[in-house]
């Protein structure tokens, strides 16, 4: 038993018998609004007592004397409060006025109980691994429609932060958030810093020159400083000196980018050189991408291979087999569920242009299905995945929920409760 467990109870009207407050009948006429913030656990909840209706909060507490251990009783937050919910009623309550809060012992049917501590105490990956095949497939995709959205919103949140960070810059933030993600997860955060240390306003002013962006890119990512024997290197070094001094800028370390562990067609040296041409051939990529109306056109715009120089090199100054760097489908993949999209749902929100948004979910419907473990291993227990809008949905549920033991809050857990 826990608070969680008694909201849950309150949320979902799943009390029974009746209740009285001095030996005076209380209705409980509405539960309220579930508070996710600080203060009262519901708002707006109705009760009638002593032939009275009161509007007002709810708090909700495993005893009663929980309310002074929150310290409660000097918080002016509580003072609206009209009833204190418990499992246990071991003392009164007061407000910061002196008030006593009327008190209920929540009663409920205990199999409620049992079906939610078996969720809890499951040995498997997944609670509810052992009995998900009770839920009909109507309902379960209504939960990844919302959870679908959630996760669009969540990310939404991040992509609004760094529209205010860069004052509305669709474009700047864009740039940021592909860098990001070129860098996979191992080199996200040099990436990231990269995009930091090099507006994007500066490499639009040398948008003609693939050889200045290169440079650019390469000299703020720290990989300039050695002066092997190659031609290349050094084209980029004499680029690179006039640039920096122009611009004044200033590199970040070579030593914050990994190469263990990773295959040679994602160094970042590689990585690097995509972005490079990424960069030149679309000089204002989000309105290019806008401009996109289906899946096979926006897999284009990444259809990416870096320079000729590259096509021996993973590193600079060492020579390797010839082999073709082009951007993997996987990587592109990558890129257009964790940033075109989001970016799309945000725009059409922020403009009120509803196409931006129902392409954004269209374009996921359109995507094949993720292959990772969490998504294998879902499938493995019945839960099929037809397309990347599903396993999206998917990837919520188990991050957000499963591995924190929400059971109470996924709709999933809750029907296996109610079962």
């Amino acid at each position: 038993m826990n608070e969680d467990f008694l909201q849950y109870i309150w949320r979902y009207e799943l009390f029974i018998g009746d209740y009285y407050v001095n030996n005076q009948k209380i209705e409980i006429l509405n539960v309220g609004s579930l508070n996710t913030d600080s203060g009262p656990d519901f708002f707006n909840a109705k009760v009638k007592m002593d032939g009275k209706i009161w509007v007002g909060n709810i708090e909700i507490h495993k005893k009663s004397s929980d309310w002074f251990v929150h310290k409660h009783e000097i918080d002016q937050a509580y003072n609206n409060v009209i009833l204190h919910v418990v499992e246990k009623i071991d003392k009164p309550v007061y407000d910061t006025k002196g008030r006593e809060i009327p008190q209920i012992e929540l009663n409920f049917e205990h199999k409620l109980l049992e079906n939610y501590t078996q969720l809890l105490n499951s040995t498997h990956k997944i609670n509810c691994e052992s009995q998900i095949e009770k839920i009909n497939k109507f309902d379960l995709s209504l939960w990844l429609d919302t959870l679908l959205v959630e996760r669009l919103e969540r990310k939404s949140s991040d992509i609004r932060i760094l529209l205010k960070n860069k004052t509305n810059d669709w474009e700047e933030v864009l740039y940021t958030l592909i860098l990001r993600y070129f860098g996979l997860k191992i080199n996200s955060e040099p990436f990231e810093m990269l995009a930091r240390s090099l507006p994007l306003k500066y490499i639009l002013k040398q948008k003609n020159s693939l050889t200045s962006i290169e440079a650019m890119l390469f000299g703020q990512a720290g990989f300039l400083h050695e002066n092997p024997d190659d031609e290349y290197v050094k084209t980029l070094q004499k680029e690179y000196k006039f640039l920096k001094s122009k611009y004044n800028l200033e590199p970040i370390d070579k030593s914050n980018w990994k190469f263990m562990r990773i295959r040679p067609a994602s160094f970042p040296t590689v990585r690097i050189a995509q972005v490079s041409v990424l960069l030149f051939k679309h000089n204002n990529i989000f309105a290019d991408i806008l401009e996109q109306k289906n899946i096979k056109d926006l897999y284009k715009l990444f259809d990416i291979n870096p320079s000729k120089y590259w096509e021996s090199h993973y590193k600079f100054g060492t020579e390797s087999r010839n082999r073709n760097k082009k951007l993997g489908k996987q990587t592109i993949t990558l890129i257009i569920i964790n940033v075109v999209i989001p970016m799309l749902f945000v725009y059409g929100d922020e403009r009120n242009i509803a196409k931006y948004k129902d392409r954004a979910l269209n374009y996921l419907q359109e995507i094949e299905k993720e292959n990772n473990s969490i998504i294998r291993y879902w499938n493995s227990i019945g839960v099929e995945t037809k397309s990347a809008y599903e396993t999206q949905a998917i990837l919520e549920l188990h991050n957000n929920y499963c591995q924190k033991n929400m059971c109470l809050k996924c709709r999933i857990g809750n029907k296996l409760i109610k079962i």
